[in-house]
């Protein structure tokens, strides 16, 4: 029945899509490379999109369709409870009223033909392939539940789940935005810096290695001015961080204020109607709709959830709360993230980030110019001075209703910096590059809400960065693969300089394990026991963690606590407590598992799960890194993925990358066409 219904609603459809689209997918090549990254050449940027589609499809179909259900309230459907969150948050928002109110006259026609192409290329593939095809309701894809994935995404990214979580769960007394502990780096020298007098740049945003927001690599080349290499999401039409012929940019994750929570003041006796200045207003009531699984047959549920003049609200038992962030407001992310891909020189690129349609995100550049660029960006509400947006806001008055968001040129940037360099680790803007042309605190709303710290990655690469006048190439690849924490440690979520302080012979028991992490020289290598011991401390601490209040700050009794539930659990799982960090921690693909370097907050950073007989398997983290040097052949470019471009355990590529990943090795990538062809190991059509 299924295979029937399929065939039945596709060909409908693709009848339909071809006539008006006219993609034809003979005139669309797909080269794989020795690696399986695909390359996709075609003549129009609509073609590529529809390569880009079936290529990745053909890699990881599974995750696209898991991404996109997820994105039009049909995850829960296929999976029961765990798709509930996001079946809820997609209704909450109201995506796909306001995608279908906004694609029209918000989306050029020129992007348009780009994610309608995709969503062809994918839905030609769910055609040839119906026993791949999770859930028959979701096809056949078009553009608006594309957009509306991307829609929910970007809410996520600003914040949003995070204070429904904070409204559901009646929580407001402890206020910190939740801490990414796998981290994300991007720095860049100009030839102020090195000492050839190229300009250097390093992509090197982590995520987790697997799953909808894990990186997929592609190179993507069109006869309408798009030749780029680098790495995207399931379900993204475009390249989301990479390099083109003339320019290269990355992401990493900043936490400027975003988001908005308003307490409404209800009417007294008048149900659902709440007060703003001297009126009252009626809430919207809706009901979200998602599925539970009994007996493996979904069963339809219904949860109200509300709308009012700031936002969607939900209802806990203190009252009615309202959520409001720019990124309910805008649908044009993907279409500027393609333009960025188009971009061939910095007044263009700049211009591109005028559109102001990613809500997040600092962004790092550099040229074949030798222009180098970072700014904080995102879309940060201008707000009314004298309330406290860290927390929750009063929602009785249209003084706290704002309207609009800060210009791009409004923002802390630096743009050619004299002193050749910025870098930026997921902290402060205000820490970019010399102390001397930082952009100044001073200058900027304090409800603009910037981060203000440093972390152990920023000092770390500060440290690096101040230790030699010029860099050559080889010194700035050891930079991106330094694994060292600095002397004096800096998380920004807890402080544990505590632990070195102790003196071992006041605990007789663990006194040598106590020595190991206080001798040890703070690199997490493979091999270092004095890393293997305190990555299983610091796992040792979470239930600990969770008890402090804020600030996070470690007392000597709970750190000793927390090293001797570090002995028995080696003891218990090792029988001894001298422990490499690569027999702790592993990264794992299919069959292969290797021993693996990184902790939490190095530059290499890596963030772990528990794994079987007491050894973590690394779940995020380092990921997708792409180097780059800027000369006068224009980029050279290198990069690699933790495991491989295939999601099929049977694949060649399922983790072919893994061993030149684990000994911090690149491989050599070319955006010349020729030299593609050249050395392809496949070339194919689409169809």
């Amino acid at each position: 029945m299924k295979f029937f219904y399929l065939i039945f609603n596709l060909n409908f459809y693709l009848f339909f899509s071809f006539v008006n689209s006219q993609i034809n997918p003979i005139k669309i090549d797909i080269i794989r490379d020795n690696f399986g990254v695909p390359h996709i050449f075609a003549k129009t940027d609509a073609e590529v999109a529809y390569g880009l589609a079936w290529a990745h499809a053909e890699d990881d179909f599974k995750t696209i369709q898991l991404s996109f259900l997820a994105g039009n309230n049909l995850l829960s459907k296929y999976i029961g409870r765990k798709g509930i969150p996001a079946d809820y948050i997609s209704q909450l928002i109201n995506s796909k009223k306001f995608i279908s109110k906004n694609y029209e006259k918000k989306i050029s026609p020129e992007f348009k033909k780009i994610v309608k192409a995709y969503a062809q290329g994918l839905n030609n593939y769910a055609l040839k392939y119906p026993d791949q095809v999770l859930l028959d309701e979701l096809f056949p894809i078009d553009p608006k539940k594309m957009m509306n994935y991307a829609y929910l995404q970007l809410f996520v990214s600003s914040g949003g789940d995070y204070w429904i979580k904070k409204i559901l769960e009646n929580d407001f007394n402890s206020i910190n935005f939740p801490i990414n502990n796998r981290g994300s780096n991007t720095f860049a020298f100009n030839s102020n810096k090195t000492t050839d007098g190229k300009t250097y740049f390093t992509i090197n945003t982590h995520q987790p290695l697997d799953g909808p927001v894990s990186w997929y690599e592609a190179h993507l080349c069109s006869e309408e001015g798009t030749n780029i290499i680098g790495a995207l999401f399931a379900g993204s039409p475009i390249i989301l961080t990479g390099t083109n012929e003339n320019l290269s940019w990355a992401h990493t994750v900043n936490k400027p204020d975003k988001t908005d929570v308003y307490k409404l003041k209800m009417h007294n006796t008048k149900k659902n109607f709440y007060k703003v200045d001297e009126s009252y207003y009626k809430l919207e009531v809706h009901k979200a709709e998602f599925y539970i699984k009994l007996l493996g047959i979904p069963v339809k549920i219904k949860k109200k959830y509300f709308r009012s003049i700031f936002g969607p609200t939900l209802k806990n038992e203190k009252g009615f709360y309202s959520i409001r962030t720019p990124s309910l407001f805008e649908i044009r992310s993907l279409e500027q993230w393609w333009k960025m891909n188009k971009a061939s020189s910095f007044s263009e690129f700049y211009e591109i980030l005028k559109m102001k349609a990613l809500p997040g995100y600092n962004i790092g550049y550099a040229d074949k110019n030798d222009t180098i660029f970072y700014i904080s960006n995102g879309l940060i509400p201008k707000r009314e001075i004298g309330y406290n947006w860290e927390s929750v806001v009063p929602g009785n008055t249209t003084r706290t209703l704002w309207d609009s968001t800060y210009d791009i040129e409004e923002l802390p940037q630096i743009i050619q910096p004299k002193s050749g360099y910025f870098y930026n680790a997921n902290h402060s803007p205000f820490k970019s590059t010399d102390k001397k042309e930082n952009p100044d605190s001073n200058d900027f709303a304090s409800e603009m809400g910037f981060e203000l710290y440093d972390n152990n990655r920023s000092i770390r690469i500060k440290e690096i960065i101040d230790s030699q006048k010029k860099f050559s190439y080889d010194d700035f690849k050891k930079l991106k693969f330094d694994n060292k924490l600095p002397d004096t440690l800096n998380y920004s979520w807890m402080n544990i300089n505590q632990l070195f302080k102790i003196k071992p012979n006041d605990y007789s028991e663990i006194s040598k394990l106590i020595k190991r992490i206080q001798e040890w020289n703070k690199k997490s290598d493979i091999n270092s026991l004095g890393a293997g011991a305190f990555l299983i401390f610091y796992h040792r601490l979470k239930p600990y963690y969770k008890s402090l209040k804020d600030p996070k700050v470690f007392s000597e009794e709970i750190l000793v606590k927390a090293l001797y539930d570090t002995k028995k659990f080696m003891l218990k799982n090792f029988g001894k407590i001298e422990i490499r960090l690569g027999e702790y921690q592993k990264l794992i693909r299919g069959e292969k598992i290797l021993p693996i370097f990184g902790i939490p907050d190095v530059i290499t950073a890596m963030s772990s799960t528990p794994y079987k007989n007491g050894m973590v398997k690394v779940v995020s983290g380092e990921s997708y890194i792409q180097l780059v040097v800027f000369d006068n052949k224009g980029p050279q470019i290198e990069s690699i993925i933790s495991y491989g471009a295939s999601d099929h355990p049977e694949s060649e590529h399922y983790n072919d990358q893994m061993e030149l990943f684990q000994k911090q090795k690149l491989k050599k990538m070319t955006l010349d066409k020729e030299k593609v062809y050249k050395n392809a190991i496949k070339i194919y059509h689409p169809n």
